[in-house]
């Protein structure tokens, strides 16, 4: 007897967020539904896919490597019925968009009244990770990337590159004064992020990492800090031009600066097979000439 796919998508579940009544919540059924799921494929395999604590639950090592296949297999599956059901249609359904919260904040967050304008017909699913999303395990259809690629076995489009800046607002300039060349900045006030360690590599010829004054995780962070004067700070194009523009930052050093060092890359990304083709061509193509990077 062949297993069912909805017991299968109640295991992933049940892996994804870590126990049996985590998954039930997110599911919205009776924890008993998600156990008997559960017991049913073990039976039906043969094998013990979870070992059971008191706390959480966690994969054998038969059952991390089931769970990968499966994964895989749904997703065929779910893209072989929507592409049948969808054919000649407007793109119609949920897309879970994820990028750095910057990113969201400068840039998505202007363009979603209108893309829903478009299509009214896809519930955007926006989150905000700070580094690397394993798309499928966060069930997130897209991701927005920032830097070169390494996983091979995601599509990418490059949406286009943003320039690094260094920069500092005018009322921390006027208090500790203008750095003219990249040794100036030992002896400045730095604004760093807490991982990954590549994002306080600035791009400027001769420079060393600096210990920062304060760090972060979040871009977001980095550049409050920046603009309410705490130091000098290395950020993308795409959430500080408008803040150049407008002169509450001032970008320094700029004919030291190097370009072309990999970090400009903004990637829209997502896998090969996704089922979700439609909705994220969509998205992409109406997003990608209205950027600001």
């Amino acid at each position: 007897m062949l297993t069912r796919s909805d017991d299968l998508e109640i295991l992933l579940t049940v892996v994804d967020s870590g126990g049996f009544s985590a998954a039930a919540e997110a599911l919205d059924i009776q924890v008993a539904r998600v156990s008997r799921a559960v017991s049913k494929v073990e039976k039906q395999l043969g094998v013990s896919i979870l070992n059971r604590t008191t706390r959480r639950v966690e994969l054998t090592d038969e059952g991390r490597q089931f769970v990968d296949s499966i994964r895989v297999g749904l997703l065929q599956i779910q893209q072989a019925e929507e592409e049948l059901i969808t054919r000649g249609e407007l793109p119609k359904g949920r897309l879970r968009v994820d990028a750095a919260s910057p990113f969201v904040f400068h840039q998505l967050v202007p363009l979603v009244q209108a893309f829903n304008k478009v299509y009214p017909d896809i519930q955007l699913e926006l989150t905000s990770n700070e580094g690397f999303v394993d798309l499928l395990e966060k069930k997130t259809d897209l991701a927005i990337r920032i830097g070169q690629l390494t996983d091979s076995t995601l599509h990418a489009r490059l949406l286009g590159k943003s320039l690094l800046y260094i920069v500092a607002s005018p009322d921390y300039l006027a208090r500790r004064g203008i750095p003219k060349q990249t040794n100036d900045l030992s002896t400045h006030e730095t604004i760093g992020f807490s991982g990954p360690k590549i994002l306080n590599h600035w791009p400027l010829k001769g420079f060393e990492t600096l210990a920062s004054t304060v760090t972060s995780s979040n871009g977001e962070t980095v550049r409050q800090l920046t603009l309410a004067g705490n130091g000098i700070a290395c950020l993308s194009g795409f959430m500080v031009k408008k803040d150049i523009e407008e002169g509450r930052l001032v970008a320094l050093l700029e004919p030291d600066k190097l370009i072309n060092t990999g970090r400009e890359q903004i990637n829209a990304v997502y896998y090969k097979s996704s089922s979700v083709a439609k909705r994220i061509s969509a998205f992409i193509d109406f997003i990608q000439p209205k950027l600001s990077l």
